[in-house]
């Protein structure tokens, strides 16, 4: 077991992260999670081992909230994480009094190892990059117990522990252009009883999913934000016109851009918009719309202008020495506004590739996102070798919109098979 005397650090919170603290609370847990399914049952003493012995690695997650008079700030957690079976439904809120003061959660069913983040230490990207690291030294530990032997656990060779703020690095002082906030359409219908959600995975062949986007000349980002489109257009507005868009809410790693391999926040939001006009809209009109308007919004110059405009409001006199207590009711009303623009969200982490030595042993990863009180259902996208999985989460009863997007990609020729967690039974 790892030594956790350590010397105490601070930090202060990316630009991103600042706005988490201040929003979130058990209706708006702000926590997503990815997932790794194994082949074999997992063995809870060991993925504690693994746990203890790699958290001290990653600065990053090492960490508890402390509340300042000016920013929430980080500051190292010198506690034990601990292993617990699931025995909850996923994303819920993370209570850092009851959790060893970790804003993280790792659990475990069956197979699963399942590992639980709230939004303020990390993206989509961080996480997995941590998950795959306690999942390859799980494996070793495992397979050196059942050897008799003792190893010493070391960082892979993929592993990444950069902590570097990638917003104050790429900030310009530029001419911004603030945000424009819409109403957005909202999906709204009968809910779930209390504290229920709603899982429902999509495994879609992805050489099929493949040969389809080549045909229509679009990535399977702007594929699937397409149908998703398609589907709430038909299903929701019932063809009809409506002067509130749908507005898919598009997180875009930001790494890539601007040459970041930092496991902090680092993205942006691509805001993607569809005005029904009537009953003559079809998927290929769609289509068109949604690959237009993602060209010109991850082009690297309007990402830029995204940074600058949010980091040049963090580095105001006025935003920075206004008192915490103030900022909670400024940024709690400038939340709200903005929530009312997005109908819902589908960030695809992409292709997960893992160290070859390991592949054998692991039979699938997963991502699923938290909803929200104005996103009621929320998609997650992720793809492991031949395989990948949309994963709806909701707290709506119907589920006729996860349906309707599934079995649209059935008409499209691509195979589908569907998974849910047993709290809507209906046929997909």
């Amino acid at each position: 077991m790892s030594n956790r005397t350590q010397e105490t650090k601070w930090r202060r919170l990316d630009n991103t992260a600042k706005l988490f603290p201040v929003i979130t609370d058990e209706s708006l847990s702000n926590v997503f999670r990815v997932s790794a399914t194994l082949k074999e049952e997992i063995v809870p003493e060991i993925l504690q081992e693994a746990l203890e012995e790699i958290i001290v690695w990653f600065d990053g997650f090492n960490v508890r909230l402390r509340r300042g008079f000016f920013w929430y700030y980080f500051e190292t957690n010198k506690k034990v994480p601990r292993v617990e079976e699931e025995s909850t439904y996923p994303c819920k809120f993370i209570d850092p009094q009851s959790n060893q003061q970790f804003l993280f959660r790792v659990s475990y069913y069956k197979k699963r190892i399942n590992f639980e983040v709230f939004h303020a230490i990390t993206d989509g990207m961080g996480a997995m990059n941590f998950l795959k690291e306690l999942t390859y030294h799980y494996i070793d530990l495992k397979k050196a117990q059942e050897r008799g032997e003792k190893i010493t656990l070391r960082p892979s060779r993929d592993c990444i522990l950069d902590i570097e703020d990638s917003y104050l690095k790429n900030y310009k002082k530029v001419p911004n252009k603030p945000y424009k906030n819409k109403r957005a359409y909202q999906l709204n219908g009968d809910l779930l009883y209390l504290d229920t959600t709603s899982v429902i995975h999509g495994y879609i062949n992805l050489n099929e999913l493949k040969l389809k986007c080549k045909s229509k000349g679009v990535s399977i980002t702007k594929y699937l934000t397409s149908v998703l489109i398609w589907c709430i257009y038909n299903e929701y507005m019932n063809k009809q016109e409506n002067q509130d868009p749908i507005s898919i809410n598009v997180p875009i790693n930001l790494r890539g851009f601007f040459d970041s391999t930092t496991t902090m926040n680092f993205f942006a939001v691509s805001s993607i918009e569809f005005f029904s006009k009537g009953c003559d809209h079809t998927l290929e009109e769609i289509i068109d719309i949604v690959s237009n308007q993602m060209d010109r919004n991850v082009a690297k110059e309007r990402l830029e202008e995204t940074i600058s405009y949010n980091v040049s409001n963090e580095k105001k006199a006025l935003i920075r020495f206004t008192p915490l207590a103030l900022k909670y009711i400024i940024l709690q009303i400038i939340y709200r506004r903005v929530s009312r623009g997005n109908t819902m969200t589908l960030s695809n982490l992409g292709n997960i590739n893992v160290l070859p030595e390991y592949e054998d042993d692991i039979e699938n990863f997963h991502f699923i996102i938290g909803v929200s009180k104005k996103q009621k259902m929320k998609c997650g996208v992720s793809s492991y070798k031949d395989k990948l999985e949309v994963s709806f989460t909701s707290v709506l009863a119907d589920p006729y919109l996860q349906r309707a997007f599934f079995r649209t990609l059935s008409k499209e020729g691509i195979s589908v098979t569907i998974e849910s967690n047993g709290v809507i039974n209906e046929k997909m």
